[in-house]
This record gives C-alpha cells, sequence and structure tokens, in this order.
C-alpha cells in the first residue's frame, strides 16, 4: 500500500512540478522575449556577406564624419508639365526642409528633359545610426513635401525606402503572430472536434514562441547573431507549426493508450515512449538542416539557422514537457464529447488513407512512375521563374518611396537619380574620380565627405538602377578601381552582393543539409536505404513546389521578379520539414517490421495509423507558411507560397502513395543493411520448408486460426 501510494503520489507531483518550472520560466524570459522586435535589423546591408565589397562602403560610411547617410529624392511632377507657380512651390519645399535639417550639401534641382519633373537629392548625416531617428527624418521630410492642384510630390531614395520597409517589418510580428494563432485555433477545433482540448495546444506553443523569442534575443546579446524581420517572422511560423505537428502526434498516440492504461499518468508514459523517438528525430532534422545556415556567406541567412534552431527546440521542449503535464491534469475529460474509456475500443470505420493505401498497392509500379513522372513534370516550371527581384518591386502594395523610384526611372531614362557609392583611401581619391568619369556608362561623379582616411564618391550612372546595364557599370568600375584600394557599393551593388552570395550558399549549404539529415535517418532507422528513399522524395517535392512557384508567380501573381534567397531558403525548410513526415510513416513501419509484419502489411498499417496525424499535421503547417503569403513583401509571400504547396504535395502525394509503394516494392530491402533486411527464421523450420504465419494460429495442432487478442503477427 506504501508503495500505492508513493505512485500516486508521484503520479500527481510530477506534472505539477513541470507546470510550475514552466511558470516560473515564463516569469525569468517574458522580458526578454518583449526586446525581440528590438533588435531586429532590417537595412539591405544587416543581409549582405561580411565580405562584400558593398557591406565594406556601409561601415566605412559609418566612421566618416557625421555617421551613416541618410538620402533621399525629393521629386515633384506634373503630367503636362510643371508651372512657374509649381517650381516657386517645390522651392519653398526645399528651403524649408534646409531650415529645419542639417543637411550634409544644399539641394539643387535637376528638371527633366520634358520639363514635367523636378528632383531634389537631400542628404543628411543628423540620425546618424538611430533607425527611429532616421524614420522621423523621412517622415518629417515627407510632411514638408506636398502637392496639390495636379502636382505630385513624393519623396523617394534609399532613405524613404528604408524607411517603408522599417514600417512594414515593424508590423511584420504581431500581424503574423495572430493570423498564425486564428489559423492554428480553427483548424485544431475542425481536427479535435473538442470545445476544450484545441486551446491546450494552441496555449503551450504560445508559451514557446514566449521562449523563441526570449532566446532569440539571448543569441543577439551573447553572440551577436544577426536577427532580421525575415528570420523573426520564420521563427514565430516554426515555432507554431512545427510546435503543433508535434502536439498532434502526441495527442493521437496518447488518446490510444488511454483505451489501455486507466491512469492518464500511464497513459501519457506509454504514449511518449512510443513517439518520442520520431518527435525528437524530426525536430533533429530541423534543427540539423537550419544549423547548416551557419556556413552561409549571406549574414541574414547565417543568423536564420540559430534563430530558426531554437524556435524548433522551445516547440520539441513544450511540446514534450508542458504539454504532456497539462494534459494528464486535465484528465480524460479535456477530450468532450469523445471521450476515450478505458477499456474500450476505438469506433470502426474505414480509414481514408487504409482506403488510399490499398489502391496504391495493386499497382505499385505503376503509381510510383505516374507520381515520379508527375512530380518531374511540374519541376519543370522553374524555368518559367523570373529573373532577381528588384527592391523596386519587393512590396505587393507599392509605398511612396518605390512610385518616386518609378517615376524618377521614367522621366530621367539618361541617368540614374541613385548613386552608386565609392569609397576611396583619402590619398587617391581624385585619382579614383577621375577613373571612375572615364569608366563606360558613368553619367557624373561627385566627391562627397573625408574622413578616417577615407572619402566618399557618388557615381551616376547612364542606366535605370538594378539593370543589366547598371551591372555592367558597377562591375567595369569595381574592376578598375580595385587595384586602388577602393570599395564600390551603394544599394544597386548591395543587390548584386546578395545575389552572388545566395549563389555560393547553394553550393556549399544543399549539400550540408542532406548530409546532415540523412545522418539523422540512418541512426534513427537503422538502414541506408530508407533515408535515401525519404531524401529522394523531398527533393524531388522542393523541384514540383519551385516549379509551381515559376508557374504562378508572374502569370497570376503579377510579381516582376524571385526572391534570390527563394531556392536556398525554401529547399533547407521543405527538405528538413518534409522528412518529418516520413519520419513519423518510416518509424511506424519500422515499429511494425519489428513486430513480425509483413512489408506491404506494415507499410499500410503504418498508413493507416499515421496518415490521418500526417495529413492533419500536413495542413496545419502548410497553413502555417500560407500565412506568409499575406504579408506586404514579395519575397516572404513567395517562400510562404513554396513551402506550403511543398508540404502539401509532401502530405498527400509523396507520402500517402510514392513512400508507400517504393516501400511495398523494395520489400526487405527497405531496411538494408540492417537486420531487418533479411527474412527470419522461425525456431524449427525446416531448411528449405515453407515459414507459416503464427497470426493463421497453430493449425496443425487443431486451431482455429485466430490469432490472440493483443498477439502481433509475425512472419
Amino acid at each position: 500500500m506504501g508503495a500505492v501510494r508513493t505512485r500516486t503520489g508521484r503520479r500527481r507531483a510530477v506534472p505539477w512540478a513541470v507546470v510550475g518550472l514552466w511558470l516560473a520560466a515564463l516569469v525569468l524570459v517574458g522580458p526578454l522575449a518583449g526586446r525581440f522586435a528590438d533588435i531586429q535589423q532590417n537595412r539591405a546591408v544587416d543581409y549582405l556577406p561580411d565580405s562584400a565589397d558593398s557591406t565594406q562602403v556601409a561601415r566605412i560610411q559609418d566612421e566618416l564624419p557625421g555617421g551613416e547617410a541618410t538620402d533621399l529624392v525629393l521629386v515633384y511632377h506634373r503630367g503636362g508639365g510643371l508651372t512657374d507657380a509649381d517650381r516657386r512651390a517645390a522651392a519653398k519645399q526645399i528651403t524649408e526642409v534646409s531650415g529645419a535639417y542639417d543637411l550634409t550639401r544644399e539641394p539643387k534641382g535637376i528638371p527633366s528633359k520634358d520639363g514635367s519633373t523636378l528632383m531634389y537629392p537631400v542628404s543628411t548625416t543628423q540620425p546618424g545610426q538611430d533607425d527611429e531617428a532616421r524614420d522621423a527624418f523621412v517622415d518629417g521630410v515627407r510632411d514638408i513635401a506636398e502637392g496639390g492642384g495636379g502636382l505630385s510630390a513624393e519623396v523617394g531614395g534609399p532613405g524613404a525606402l528604408n524607411t517603408d520597409m522599417n514600417k512594414v517589418f515593424g508590423t511584420l510580428d504581431a500581424t503574423l503572430l495572430f493570423a498564425t494563432l486564428g489559423v492554428v485555433t480553427v483548424l485544431l477545433v475542425l481536427i479535435y472536434r473538442s470545445p476544450f482540448l484545441w486551446l491546450v495546444p494552441l496555449a503551450v506553443a504560445g508559451v514557446a514562441a514566449t521562449v523563441a523569442m526570449a532566446a532569440g534575443y539571448g543569441l543577439h546579446e551573447l553572440f551577436d547573431v544577426t536577427v532580421t524581420g525575415q528570420s523573426g517572422g520564420v521563427m514565430t511560423v516554426l515555432v507554431l507549426g512545427a510546435g503543433t505537428d508535434y502536439a498532434l502526434l502526441i495527442v493521437s498516440r496518447y488518446r490510444e493508450e488511454l483505451r489501455r492504461h486507466e491512469r492518464p499518468y500511464d497513459a501519457m508514459r506509454a504514449a511518449l515512449r512510443g513517439c518520442g523517438p520520431a518527435v525528437l528525430a524530426s525536430s533533429g532534422t530541423v534543427a540539423a538542416g537550419l544549423l547548416c545556415l551557419l556556413a552561409a556567406d549571406l549574414n541574414s541567412s547565417r543568423g536564420m539557422g540559430p534563430v530558426g534552431m531554437v524556435g524548433v527546440l522551445a516547440a520539441l521542449v513544450a511540446m514534450t514537457t508542458l504539454l504532456p503535464a497539462v494534459l494528464v491534469l486535465l484528465g480524460r475529460r479535456v477530450f468532450w464529447p469523445l471521450i476515450p474509456a478505458f477499456g474500450s475500443e476505438p469506433k470502426a470505420r474505414r480509414s481514408l488513407f487504409a482506403a488510399m493505401g490499398s489502391s496504391a498497392t495493386r499497382r505499385p509500379v505503376t503509381v510510383l512512375v505516374g507520381g515520379a513522372a508527375l512530380l518531374g513534370a511540374l519541376a519543370l516550371g522553374t524555368l518559367n521563374l523570373s529573373g532577381s527581384l528588384k527592391q523596386e518591386d519587393s512590396f505587393t502594395e507599392r509605398p511612396e518611396s518605390i512610385t518616386a523610384m518609378r517615376t524618377l526611372a521614367r522621366e530621367y531614362p539618361e541617368r540614374s537619380s541613385r548613386p552608386v557609392t565609392v569609397i576611396a583611401p583619402e590619398r587617391r581619391a581624385r585619382a579614383a574620380a577621375d577613373r571612375a568619369r572615364t569608366t563606360q556608362g558613368v553619367a557624373e561623379v561627385a566627391p562627397g565627405r573625408s574622413g578616417s582616411g577615407w572619402t566618399e564618391i557618388a557615381v551616376f550612372t547612364t542606366a535605370a538602377p538594378e539593370t543589366p546595364a547598371e551591372t555592367r557599370t558597377i562591375e567595369a568600375l569595381r574592376t578598375s578601381l580595385d587595384p586602388m584600394g577602393a570599395y564600390v557599393g551603394g544599394p544597386s551593388a548591395q543587390q548584386i552582393d546578395l545575389a552572388d552570395s545566395e549563389s555560393r550558399d547553394r553550393k556549399v549549404i544543399v549539400p550540408l543539409v542532406l548530409a546532415a539529415v540523412f545522418v539523422i535517418l540512418v541512426g534513427l532507422l537503422r538502414s541506408l536505404v530508407a533515408p535515401l528513399l525519404l531524401l529522394a522524395a523531398v527533393v524531388a517535392v522542393w523541384g514540383a513546389a519551385l516549379g509551381i512557384g515559376g508557374l504562378v508567380f508572374e502569370p497570376v501573381f503579377g510579381f516582376a521578379g524571385t526572391d534570390p534567397g527563394l531556392g536556398l531558403l525554401s529547399f533547407v525548410f521543405l527538405v528538413a520539414l518534409g522528412v518529418d513526415y516520413g519520419i513519423f510513416l518510416m518509424h511506424r513501419m519500422r515499429e511494425e517490421s519489428v513486430r513480425g509484419a509483413e512489408p506491404e502489411a506494415a507499410a499500410l498499417t503504418a498508413l493507416r495509423t499515421t496518415g490521418g496525424v500526417i495529413a492533419s499535421a500536413g495542413v496545419v503547417l502548410a497553413a502555417t507558411f500560407a500565412v506568409l503569403t499575406t504579408l506586404p513583401m514579395v519575397g516572404l509571400v513567395e517562400l510562404g507560397f513554396v513551402i506550403a504547396v511543398g508540404v502539401l504535395l509532401d502530405t498527400f502525394l509523396v507520402r500517402t502513395y510514392l513512400v508507400t509503394t517504393a516501400s511495398v516494392l523494395l520489400k526487405r530491402r527497405m531496411w538494408w543493411p540492417g537486420s531487418l533486411s533479411r527474412a527470419p527464421q522461425l525456431p524449427g523450420a525446416a531448411e528449405g520448408g515453407a515459414l507459416r504465419n503464427p497470426a493463421e494460429g497453430d493449425t496443425a495442432l487443431g486451431g482455429t486460426g485466430a490469432a490472440p487478442r493483443g498477439t502481433h503477427a509475425r512472419s
């Protein structure tokens, strides 16, 4: 009786202790989580690699007198041509701007050839590196620059573009969090069909998100990890999406075990023992894939690795400790009205996934070849992906800075309104300026500030920003000025460096991700063939999802380009997250094989028992990433679309049909070279004789042919 009381006390004390520890952790990390948005860096230079020319230019500019400059262009335009009153109004407003702010030089108006537009370049170092001060400066200039009566007044330039991006990213976290929570809530209510159960995993996911944000803040403060608005948004989606997936698997197994165990504590222990390895391996593959991003040259990708990893680990720890504790404390009643009673049998109903699996195994070769051909055909859509996305096309809704940029490109075709910035050693500044003037494609050269041994030179090209002609001019400047120790940067050069770094990172990180995930799968499945099959499947899904993106981005959505980081980031997430569902399926398939089921029976049993959970998890994860498509940034829309489509392809086509049919065709070779790949020899079986299946009953001894309840077929 004393032992019974001890066990009962432990069953009550452990869940309460876990909940208490989590409450204490929330009190400690809550203030840190609130600072997560403050550390996000969203300037273009924050995304660049450390070694890039444009990065060096930005760093040296910070050291020049006044620090980093904020450059604007005020654009006055009237369709029928500017009037004298328009010019006087513009001059008056420019004078007001000069009086209100400390400008680095007096603004001079530059008229367009047709007289319809007047632009005033404006630059100041007054805000320095303070984002809020820069945004306040831009907003103040916009308040002064007013049109009316047919005259439009727009404020553009790099400084205005950064302000507009900061405003988007400033509202990103809250918008993304609430939208994702809303989507997950609706899906959990539909999946669980319970008025209470959905709230438990959702609340735990919220706790995990808080811990993840605090951990992200700690990474930035302790290790100077770059946190951008993009990585912060992706971390939120990962925590809620992956965390909900883990919750679905655990709750599903817990519901099973409640029918076999009288006490919820014992049922939860059995559930965690059963699905724990799959959940651990699943989170391990995602974390390992994200950590491979540390090898990236691109600063934003390198920072996304650890930021995303802490999000996944926070979701894992919360769902394997806090979620079980809360469920045990709430008991069976949390499942109301579908309460799983002890000793009961689940309601018999035809499994959709069992039917799908059975149909696939009737003609496995046809299904496998047809599915592979479909994925290959979809992957051809990648040939329709347009070139790199320009800054002016990076918003789904054009802010003022973008409309100003387009007006300038249209009205000043003979020269760029956005300078290329050259930083040259001070003693060679004059020679560098002279050499820049003689470079083909250069329209004007204007020396600027000097200090700390460097001189800033503004170079205006004859080509519009981010065009092939401007790219050739920038490359020519870098070639001719490099022997002089000069660096070439600025917004357009930054875009070139971003694209070059993304290309390099794909070649390095893709093999790393595949190798890391392969090692984890080999350790879990104890096979070489099964991991190779899963990796081939997720790579095919990635290609097909990108192909679908190529078919809709420009023709349907009207996007004028593809984000340079789309290929790499979508690969990392689709491979790491896609393998999750393969782990759930293969782990159960291996479990059935260990119990003695034949390969086809093991595959169908695994599909029948995990298909519903995988489908639910896939829909939830796809929906959470689909939330990214509602944001006003084209790069995030493209990333969310490709991942959502890839997850759905993986869930309903690859896992259900292709992996299942491949498993049936490979039979025991699926587990090569492990022991499961060899046919078992039953004791007493004659060499060369047929093996009997005990599930058929010991008919030789007059059995009934039925296996005892609770036993498993063993061949």
